[in-house]
Formats: structure tokens, C-alpha cells, sequence
């Protein structure tokens, strides 16, 4: 790489970027290397510059394998490698060594590599090559199909509904452990229900297989399977030079299953995390796969990048105390490069209607000082904390958006619209089936059922459609048309397929759904999407992994200067950042979570949960304790408040970092002799015992 970009990096960046040395014919070779990225230490530019450096010094760009959790992440980074092999290459003199572009084409998440690897390696799994790729949602309903199928449903004690079922499913396959297990350690409660749930998953597995579709699941199982066996492990790892991976903190075990297959000996392996970010273990995500990284590949080098560029070193300070008192962790020391900043601050406040209107006080004063409403945040543990937040945002009209509700793909009109194509990609996906024959008029599962049963016989010719008897009065006619476009869509290229769909779908969309013209607009966004992919597969695979989030999820319209302020979970901010951070509830019950009392390793998760939280603050960070919390399920007679208390995060070392304050809206009302009277209650009650 050239020395002008290794220039720009820091020490530490630096070392990551150029480990490994050339080998006899010139391709860069190195050990298993774990870079430890603290919270704004430019983890994205590190991740890319090796990339980079890589392709500059003798490594093919298509033999390098970089695995993220995110289609986004993955784009970032290779365009970043490419910009910088384009800038090193045109430095360089006279023109020499100039090179195509620095294209890595095996980049992108688990789940979307590995569709790519089964597709290729379908035959050795016993998979058709058109194999349907499962959302959560369609997942949730084909186990909900074999639920009703085994009579559950009519259990006269409580069993689990299909989300839950999904979850428990989920978890066991990424876990890589018995149900048993599961259950008694994330679901205690539905212990009992262990051989029901046995014989449901073995069902929900042969109606997939059935069908030739795969859940998100299946897709990092299969691939699983695929590398177990040792000569397809080696042909697949013979591809790659270097295998790169991101976020390697958010791994699950088969993820670190499948990396160790590829690479037992860690030959040209470098992941990149932070332990102190693993926050997924409800995902099955494990942060033993990182903190025992250098025990499962030994001679491992660990290189520590400890310069944060995000946040001033106050704010650090107090991420720094809170995880000193982690029980295990790669231990940090993150420096600021941007001088020392404002104390954070802790402010008390007597319950949670104080806390919404200090927030709003706060906000509008930061708007003020020139900060815009998009430069600040609130985060909170759970979605029902904003109830009373939102309320006042809305009387003192400031806009905002909220993260988290209904995901675009989620939305009734977009799945129809899919649902038709996944079912033109594989005749077998009966769930596809299902949805769009039951779009048509008196059409019901047991016109559907007969139509995936012709189907069938006929080897997926649509054609057998046309020959279905027993249509409802009326309905011939929308049959036909349905008919002619599945038939339309096996043989017709893919551009212009979806204006086909969609002029079968608008009469039906009209008759269906209110409200049909926003409906429309989401529509016409998935057909401009849709012009991205160089085939129908593509689409529907990466859609399927990577979705969009809503594109119009603003809790209310925006003002005319398009300024709102955010509201977001702990969960969605990481990765993001604002100069103005709010953190709410940040007492115990909230941080930790009231239900990781009793298991240290929940505990220490939620420690970790409260560190990404106040490392997303650049400039101001300010964390808000109410006194009291209003609690729906108390006895309607009485005060139905109870007392919070301290969160048991807010330490001696964690408290010094911290300015602490109360504030009260009622101040005003107070004589100004009782605002500004302190009494040293401290000092008071140990001069008792001195």
C-alpha cells in the first residue's frame, strides 16, 4: 500500500493494515491476525485499507473473502479498498502498474454468501439450483402451517405461538445445541412442551425440504454442512488468500463453525471486533467466539486500536470506567483525538412525566445552541419507555422519527407483490402459492390446495393452472389472468417482469386495502428497486437477507426545514453516532434489564449494552434517572408508581466521570431560598460514625 495512504492511519492501524509479509512469489501471506476496534477507533477504514493493501501487494481481488453482517457494510468497504487501490495505482509513476480495478466480488454478509456457495455446491446438498429463500415472516407462517397440522393450537395448556416457536427454532440451530438446552435456558417456561416442539421443528424441516425452500436458518446450517465435509471445506477455502471478517463480536457458533472449517490453521485469517460491543446474545451471538479467538487459533496476533475519533475524552472516561468493572473483556483505554469536551451528565428527575419534559427542554435548548434536531438522539431499553416522550414531543410540535415498527417487507402490499415472483422462481414454494391464489376473488385454501397439487403432477408447469376445476362463479376470469402471468414470467426476461405484476396487482390492491394510494408508492419504490438486479433470483435472494427499512416510518409529518429528532433502541444505534445523546431510564430494572438479575452472563451483556449507548455521544452526553416508574400492573387502588433504584452500573469510578443534577419543572414554583439550599446529607450521616 502506498506509504501517502498508510500515512493517514494511526500506529495501531497501521500494524493492522500492513501485517503479514510476501512470500516467495510475491502474494502477501499471514497468520491469524484479531484487531480489537474500540468504539470510534475507524474500524470501517482499517477493515478497508487492509483490503486495499492486500490488492497492492500481489493478492487478486477475487481471491479475498470479507464477510459483514451488512449488505451496507460490505459496499462501504470495498468501495473504500477500491478508491484507495485507484488513488495508490494512479500515484505511482509513469503509468506503471496500473491495473484493473480492485473489484472484491466475493464481499457481503453470512447469509447472502452463503446462498451464493449453495447454489454452487446445490447438487452435493441434495437442493435444486432455484431453491426460495424464507423471510422471518413466512417462516413464522409455514411453522404455524404444521402447528395447526399437529393440533397444537388446540392445546388446552398455553403453547408457544409461531414467533415463539421461530425463536426457539432460531436459537437452537445457531446455538448449535440440544432443544433441551434451549429451552431451559431461554424458555424455561414452555420446558414441558420439549417433545411437542421436537416433532414440530422435524416437520417444519421436511415441509421446507418439501418445498425446496430455506429459512435464514437453513441457509448458515447448510452451509454448515456443506464444509463438514473436509474436501468441499478445501475447495472453498483453496478460492481465498485472505478471509476477512467484520464485526467478528456478533458471530454466532455456527458462524465460528464455519470460519474455523475454512481456516483451521488461521492461514491468511483476520477479524476485526469489539467485545465490548457484543450485544446479540438474544440472536444466539456469542462473545466467547472473540475472546477466545487466540486459544482456537494459536500464535494469534491481537492488535488494539484504542485512538477513538467520535467522542471527546470526557464521555470516554465514563465508558472507560464502566467497563474496567467488566468480569472478562479485552481491556481498553480509548484515547480521544479531540480534546476533552463537557462532563457527561447524570440528572435525576421525580418520574417519568419530568423525564419527557426534560428531554424536550433539553432538545429545543441544544436546537438553539445551534445543534439541528437530527444531530441528537434519545435511546432508550425499550420501545414502551418513549409512550409519555412521545406525547410532549407532539404537543411542543418537534418532529421525529422512531426506529423500529413495521419493516417495508413486513407491509401486507409488498409481500403480495413478492410473493408472486417467488412463486414464478420455484412452483414449489407453496407458501408463495397460497398467498396469491388466495388474493383472487371466492378463492380459499381449498381451490389453492388443488392448484400446488396440479401443480405439482405437472412438474411446476404453470400451464396446469388453466385445467384447475371447481372455480368459484365469477372467479374464471381473474384465475386466467393469474394463469397467463405465472406463464408469462417463467419465459419472459427479467426487465419488464415486474410491470407485469404490478398491472396484475392494481385491481387487487384497490379492492383489498385502504388507503391504496400510499400502498402504491411502496410499490413503485420495490419496481425501481427491482432495476438494481441483473436477474429475478438476485433480487428476491438479496432482498430477502438484507432488507430495506421502512421508508416511511416519520411518526409525524415533517416540518418544511425536514429536521426531526431520533428516538431509537440501544440495539439500532449501534454503529451510529450524534453529537447529542440522551439516555433514558438509566436505573436498574433498565440498565441491566430487570430480567438479567441472577445470571452474570446477561449481566455482563447489559453492561456492555449501556457502553455502546454512551459511546454513540460525539459532543454532550446525558443520561436521565427517574425516581419513579408508572407501572400498569399494580392494584388500581393507590399510587400505582413504584421507587426505581441506582443502576448498579453507576459505580464509584463510573459516578466520578459524571456531573449529577436533579431537575424538576416545578423549580420556578419554589422560594429561591429552597432552590438554592444544600444540606450535606453525606457528610452528615458519616459524621456520625467517625
Amino acid at each position: 500500500m502506498s506509504t501517502d495512504t498508510l500515512g493517514r492511519l494511526n500506529a495501531a492501524q497501521r500494524a493492522a493494515v500492513a501485517f503479514g509479509a510476501p512470500d516467495g512469489e510475491g502474494r502477501w501471506r499471514s497468520g491469524p491476525l484479531l484487531v480489537i476496534a474500540g468504539a470510534g477507533t475507524g474500524k470501517t477504514t482499517t477493515l478497508a485499507a487492509r483490503v486495499a493493501h492486500l490488492c497492492l501487494n500481489g493478492v487478486a481481488p477475487e481471491r479475498i473473502l470479507l464477510l459483514t453482517f451488512t449488505r451496507l457494510a460490505a459496499r462501504e468497504m470495498t468501495q473504500r479498498a477500491e478508491q484507495s487501490v485507484a488513488a495508490a495505482r494512479q500515484a505511482q509513476s509513469a503509468g506503471a502498474r496500473t491495473g484493473a480495478a480492485a473489484r472484491v466480488d466475493w464481499a457481503g454478509t453470512f447469509h447472502a454468501l452463503a446462498a451464493r456457495f449453495l447454489r454452487h455446491y446445490h447438487q452435493s446438498l441434495g437442493l435444486e439450483e432455484s431453491f426460495s429463500v424464507l423471510d422471518r415472516g413466512d417462516s413464522a407462517d409455514m411453522l404455524d402451517v404444521e402447528r395447526q397440522a399437529l393440533g397444537y393450537h388446540k392445546s388446552r395448556e398455553r403453547f408457544p405461538q409461531k414467533a415463539t416457536c421461530l425463536d426457539i427454532y432460531s436459537r437452537t440451530v445457531n446455538a448449535q445445541c440440544p432443544l433441551a438446552e434451549t429451552l431451559a435456558a431461554h424458555f424455561p417456561h414452555f420446558v414441558q412442551w420439549h417433545d411437542e416442539l421436537k416433532a414440530l421443528f422435524a416437520a417444519y424441516v421436511e415441509r421446507k425440504l418439501a418445498q425446496q425452500t430455506l429459512d435464514y436458518d437453513d441457509l448458515l446450517l447448510y452451509w454448515y454442512y456443506l464444509v463438514e465435509d473436509e474436501r468441499i471445506a478445501r475447495d472453498i477455502s483453496a478460492h481465498f488468500d485472505h478471509i476477512l471478517v467484520d464485526e467478528y463480536q456478533d458471530t454466532n457458533r455456527l458462524q465460528a463453525d464455519i470460519i474455523r472449517r475454512l481456516r483451521p490453521d488461521g492461514a491468511g485469517l483476520t477479524v476485526v471486533g469489539d467485545d465490548a460491543q457484543s450485544i446479540y446474545g438474544f440472536r444466539a451471538a456469542a462473545v466467547e467466539n472473540i475472546l477466545d479467538f487466540p486459544t482456537q487459533f494459536p500464535g494469534a496476533t491481537v492488535i488494539k486500536l484504542e485512538d477513538n475519533y467520535r467522542s471527546t475524552q470526557e464521555i470516554l472516561d465514563t465508558s472507560n470506567a464502566l467497563m474496567l468493572d467488566a468480569t472478562r473483556s479485552y481491556q481498553k483505554a480509548l484515547r480521544a483525538a479531540r480534546g476533552a469536551g463537557q462532563r457527561p451528565r447524570l440528572v435525576t428527575v421525580e418520574d417519568e412525566q419530568e423525564e419527557a419534559h426534560y428531554l424536550c427542554e433539553q432538545v429545543l435548548e441544544r436546537r438553539e445552541q445551534g445543534v439541528r434536531l437530527w444531530h441528537q438522539a434519545v435511546l432508550f431499553r425499550n420501545s414502551r419507555h418513549t409512550l409519555r416522550l412521545e406525547v410532549e414531543l407532539g404537543k411542543r410540535d418537534i418532529p421525529y422519527v422512531k426506529y423500529g415498527g413495521l419493516k417495508y417487507l413486513e407491509t401486507a402490499h409488498v409481500k403480495d407483490v413478492l410473493a408472486v415472483l417467488n412463486w414464478a422462481e420455484n412452483p414449489r414454494n407453496e407458501l408463495a402459492a397460497f398467498r396469491v391464489l388466495q388474493l383472487l376473488e371466492g378463492i380459499g385454501p381449498a381451490t389453492a390446495r388443488k392448484a400446488c397439487d396440479a401443480l405439482a403432477a405437472a412438474a411446476g408447469d404453470f400451464a396446469a393452472l388453466d385445467a384447475v376445476a371447481g372455480l368459484p362463479a365469477g372467479g374464471r376470469a381473474g384465475w386466467d389472468a393469474t394463469s397467463k402471468l405465472m406463464q408469462d414470467l417463467v419465459s419472459a426476461p427479467w426487465p419488464g417482469q415486474m410491470e407485469r405484476v404490478l398491472a396484475w396487482y392494481q385491481p387487487l390492491l384497490e379492492r383489498r386495502y385502504d388507503q391504496a394510494f400510499p400502498r402504491e408508492g411502496d410499490i413503485e419504490q420495490l419496481a425501481q428497486l427491482a432495476n438494481d438486479y441483473p436477474s429475478r433470483r438476485a433480487f428476491l435472494t438479496e432482498l430477502t437477507l438484507d432488507p430495506p427499512s421502512a421508508s416511511g416510518d416519520l411518526a409525524g409529518p415533517p416540518h418544511i426545514d425536514e429536521d426531526y429528532l431520533v428516538l431509537s433502541t440501544v440495539h439500532s444505534a449501534k454503529g451510529q453516532e450524534w453529537d447529542t445523546v440522551y439516555l433514558q431510564h438509566f436505573s436498574d430494572g433498565t440498565f441491566p434489564n430487570e430480567f438479567a438479575a441472577g445470571d452474570p452472563h446477561k449481566l455482563e451483556e447489559e453492561r456492555r449494552l449501556a457502553y455502546v449507548a454512551l459511546t454513540r455521544a460525539k459532543n454532550r452526553l446525558v443520561l436521565v434517572n427517574p425516581l419513579k416508574y408508572f407501572v400498569p400492573q399494580q392494584p388500581k387502588l393507590g399510587d400505582r408508581h413504584v421507587y426505581g433504584s441506582k443502576s448498579r452500573f453507576l459505580t464509584e469510578r463510573v459516578l466520578a466521570t459524571l456531573e449529577q443534577g436533579h431537575w424538576s419543572s416545578r423549580q420556578d414554583e419554589q422560594p429561591a431560598w429552597r432552590r438554592d439550599l444544600r444540606v450535606d446529607l453525606k457528610d452528615r450521616a458519616r459524621a456520625m460514625w467517625r
